[in-house]
């Protein structure tokens, strides 16, 4: 590991370490089901530029400490942020816009592929991150809640997008209306996530391991090609498959592909 669990004694809310090649990141407030505060945010993004800094990591993995994955934001340490209108009450925006907009687009963003390992319960913006990796790997007692009708409030941190793209509109608006949990096998049923395993960290690790042997630049540029795509019509989505395969023929790793192809071996990619 390259980080230690602790400073000055104060528990980190995120703790970062590295196993060869794959980044290890792991929400650490377990006593509060490592729901997000402000602090939580800036030690993610620190754990993040962490991770981006050094060329050798080439997938992350994100993880909860304890039994859950992520509840949200923290409700008891005033995460909607300061009291910003005339009658004295918290606008939620002010967060949205500070802090988890600002996770969200760095988790869409990562110079590597994302894998979440939810070990529990994610639940509000905690989902959000989920969806917001590329892939998500759950235990068989995860559960996933749009938790936001709950409290008067809408998704958000990027749930209002991802869900219906995943589940569809019908199912989409059920359980952000409801607020009713999904559990791990319907949510692998639904398309809401990958795969279902018991060592849900272990399975998460060795596919973030298989990634990291992959070309990274193309496996991101997949990504964006996938997520932007939504957005086009056809005809600007085999442009943008064009420029983007153009880019890719300029990378080592293409030249690497196409030479392990023809002398029928295995190929070393480098993620150049």
């Amino acid at each position: 590991m390259s980080d230690a669990e602790t400073t000055s004694n104060t528990p980190r809310t995120v703790i970062y370490a590295e196993q060869g090649a794959v980044a290890l990141v792991t929400l650490n407030r377990p006593a509060a089901l490592n729901s997000f505060t402000r602090q939580m945010h800036v030690d993610l993004w620190a754990a993040l530029d962490q991770a981006e800094a050094n060329p050798a990591i080439r997938a992350v993995v994100f993880t909860g400490a304890g039994r859950g994955f992520c509840a949200g934001a923290d409700l008891n340490a005033t995460e909607l942020g300061p009291d910003a209108n005339a009658l004295g009450r918290p606008d939620p925006g002010i967060s949205i816009e500070q802090a988890f907009n600002p996770t969200a687009r760095r988790l869409q963003s990562l110079r590597m592929p994302s894998v979440a390992a939810v070990n529990g319960v994610a639940a509000g913006a905690g989902a959000s991150f989920v969806l917001a990796c590329d892939i998500a790997i759950a235990a068989p007692t995860a559960r996933f809640i749009q938790a936001f009708s709950k409290i008067g409030l809408v998704p958000d941190a990027g749930s209002s997008w991802f869900m219906p793209q995943r589940l569809g509109m019908a199912r989409a608006l059920a359980l952000c209306m409801t607020g009713d949990a999904l559990g791990a096998a319907q949510a692998k049923e639904w398309g809401l996530i990958w795969d279902v395993a018991d060592d849900c960290l272990t399975a998460a690790l060795q596919l973030a391991q298989r990634l990291a042997e992959m070309p990274t630049q193309a496996l991101v540029a997949t990504r964006h090609l996938l997520r932007d795509g939504t957005t086009r019509t056809l005809h600007q989505q085999l442009d943008a498959e064009r420029d983007t395969q153009s880019a890719m023929g300029r990378t080592e790793d293409y030249l690497e592909g196409v030479s392990a192809f023809r002398a029928k071996r295995a190929p070393r990619f480098t993620g150049r």
